[in-house]
């Protein structure tokens, strides 16, 4: 018998996959055994990385603190975080306090020794930890993987991993794992930090106790450290809550709700510009455009099934309509009604209320159609989570034979529009049915899962599996686009539905007579507009396109008695639908730069005596960068051609 250590000397080898699972270098491994080394810079690698910097960040909270009670410490995106449940919340010194005992304990070069235990035996050993102990009848199931249970227990067995001094053979620390760890805390290195706290509620429901949450980042050396924290400055600068503050673009009053957005008028002529935008695309490729109401009664979401499985994200029923006499008796029922979570089945009565023939498919029903859900405060973030949204919904009805065709429309219908707003960079996740929570035979499952894979697989972009991440009613495709600064967002999403047909017994006339039920493509390609807003906001930090720049152009005059020849070039490019304006504020040019630099206008218009005289205005762009004395016809030209081609223009045009 030999162990992971004997196969693999490399030192950037963290831990191996034993016949596909995922085992400690320590482990014992046979000549049978199908073994691959796990590197530490990839995904598995990382992810145990981070899982064991958790560790070492538990055991340096009960060194300096023993009675605090231990939560879960999973990895997470770019880092890890531990709950704990401390006698009082931790303070920017209490986390440079822990980092310190960490940076002891990464030095020790503790040794992550794997032990298997009963249930009465954990039960024993961690009996002053009362959440582990929730989790010990865990240990058979799923548990939970959303909320990191599932890095504590798993599987068949139950397992403990000691810190074990590696000089001595001493035990330093104890805590429930499924593992697995690298092999030393050494190999954490430098390349470590913590980052913050805050509040997370037990297992993440408001019914249990709140929580301390410790979150961190661990990377395979301290570049790649020091890179990641360069890349947050950056994202904190595109923060898009802050650049809507400084540039005037919406708010969130405390008077109307969380989660509820105002847009003020600059971001209202962006969202304006989005929108447009989106709806011409839609017509040009053979889109209905349909209208549907913010509320109705709940029977509707009966039948869609919504009631069944997405309750929890509803706002809760309005009962309205019912009646009394004068004794306070009921003489007329009342109905509950909805805030509509979906548009979808508002759509499917659009296309139930006449008869419907093979050749009017595929149908395609576009809206833009406002929609509420009851997302939980916590989750609230800005635009990116809020609990009004406007979706660009559409939904497509086809026969069994134009399925595959219409996906690979609506892929390369998503792709082109999101590259007119700049978005270039993407691949694909193919979400699949959790079999807990879906409706629909296994056959249907199977079929729409296939054609997604297929075109997915023929776009020639990365596919990724999403496994039981897809809606009740089917299987999707989502487009994942990376921004300037490199991070994932999900954007448009294409969903097969054989389910919803037949709950609402859509039909069509066939070519051979007979009555036989669409399928149903759900296609979201903004997902929604607020959401898809902040994403273009940080991915511009703010410096849009001309096209979608709230103003376009000010004309800033040298002097005073200038202002009025600016004001003629500047009606010029309102005629044009240029939005543009004169500053004939009393202050002097250089503040007036200034503010409108600092406003991301595209372009600025300088005349002085020279322009005025040569019919001419200077250019200033975003970057400082000048263009003199251009010919206002050329300089309009100009203008409006980066406007209809959607140009991003920061910097002077070569001549």
């Amino acid at each position: 018998m030999a162990d992971g250590f004997s196969r693999f000397t490399d030192r950037s080898i963290v831990a191996m996959r034993v016949d596909g699972e995922l085992r400690d270098l320590a482990a014992e491994i046979t000549d049978t055994d199908t073994v691959e080394p796990v590197t530490i810079d990839s995904e598995d690698g990382l992810n145990i990385l981070r899982h064991s910097a958790a560790h070492v960040l538990a055991q340096a909270v009960q060194r300096i603190n023993p009675e605090t009670k231990l939560g879960i410490g999973p990895p997470i995106a770019d880092g890890f975080y531990y709950d704990f449940d401390p006698a009082e919340p931790f303070t920017p010194e209490d986390l440079k306090a822990i980092s310190s005992e960490m940076q002891k304990i990464v030095k020790q070069g503790q040794r992550f020794v794997r032990r298997v235990v009963t249930e009465d035996e954990a039960r024993a050993e961690l009996a002053d930890e009362p959440y582990k102990l929730e989790l010990i009848g865990l240990k058979g199931g799923a548990a939970g993987d959303e909320n990191g249970e599932s890095v504590e227990v798993g599987g068949a067995e139950l397992t403990i991993y000691d810190n074990i001094d590696p000089k001595t053979g001493e035990l330093c620390w104890k805590d429930l794992c499924r593992g697995p760890h690298v092999p030393s805390t050494r190999m954490l290195g430098n390349g470590w930090a913590l980052m913050r706290s805050a509040g997370a509620y037990w297992r993440g429901s408001e019914k249990n106790p709140m929580l301390q949450r410790v979150y961190g980042t661990a990377w395979p050396s301290k570049d790649e450290l020091r890179a990641y924290q360069t890349r947050l400055e950056e994202a904190a600068k595109r923060d898009h809550r802050k650049l809507g503050v400084e540039l005037d673009l919406f708010s969130f009053p405390d008077e109307i709700g969380s989660g509820l957005a105002v847009f003020h008028p600059k971001g209202g002529i962006i969202r304006h510009e989005i929108e447009n935008f989106m709806r011409s695309e839609l017509l040009k490729n053979g889109y209905e455009v349909v209208n549907s109401p913010h509320i109705t009664k709940g029977t509707l979401f009966e039948t869609s099934q919504h009631l069944n499985w997405y309750k929890d994200g509803m706002f809760p029923a309005m009962h309205l309509d019912e009646q009394t006499d004068g004794d306070g008796n009921v003489v007329k029922q009342g109905q509950d009604y909805y805030l509509k979570p979906m548009n979808c089945p508002f759509h499917n009565l659009i296309f139930r209320a006449r008869a419907r023939s093979y050749r009017e498919l595929p149908l395609r029903l576009a809206e833009f159609g406002t929609v509420y859900r009851y997302e939980k405060s916590g989750t609230l973030s800005g635009l990116t989570r809020v609990r009004g949204l406007t979706q660009d919904d559409a939904h497509i009805y086809v026969t069994d034979d134009q399925v595959k065709d219409e996906i690979k429309r609506q892929l390369e219908f998503v792709f082109s529009t999101l590259r007119a707003y700049g978005l270039n960079d993407f691949y694909l996740e193919l979400s699949t049915r959790d079999p807990e929570k879906s409706v629909g035979s296994d056959e249907q499952w199977e079929l729409a899962t296939d054609t997604l894979r297929e075109v997915g697989e023929e776009s020639g972009l990365e596919l990724v599996a999403d496994p039981g991440g897809a809606a009740f009613y089917g299987p999707k495709i989502s487009v994942q686009a990376r921004d300037a600064i490199g991070r994932t967002w999900q954007l448009s999403t294409v969903q097969l539905d054989f389910n919803q047909p037949e709950l609402f017994e859509l039909e069509y006339a066939a070519a051979d007579g007979t009555r036989k039920q669409p399928i149903m493509i759900h296609r979201a390609l903004l997902g929604s507009v607020e959401r898809f807003f902040a994403i273009l906001l940080e991915h511009y930090a703010g410096a849009f396109p001309v096209w979608l720049s709230p103003t376009q152009v000010v004309g800033i005059p040298v002097a005073e008695q200038y202002g009025e020849y600016l004001d003629e070039v500047v009606a010029r490019l309102r005629e044009q639908g240029v939005r543009a304006e004169v500053d004939h504020s009393d202050d002097r040019m250089p503040k007036k730069i200034r503010t409108h630099t600092k406003a991301k206008v595209p372009f600025q218009l300088i005349a002085g005596e020279e322009d005025r005289a040569a019919g001419a205005v200077s250019f200033r762009f975003r970057d400082g960068t000048q263009l003199n004395g251009v010919p206002v016809d050329e300089a309009i030209d100009r203008i409006t051609a980066a406007i209809r081609s959607h140009e991003q223009v920061s910097t002077a045009w070569s001549e």
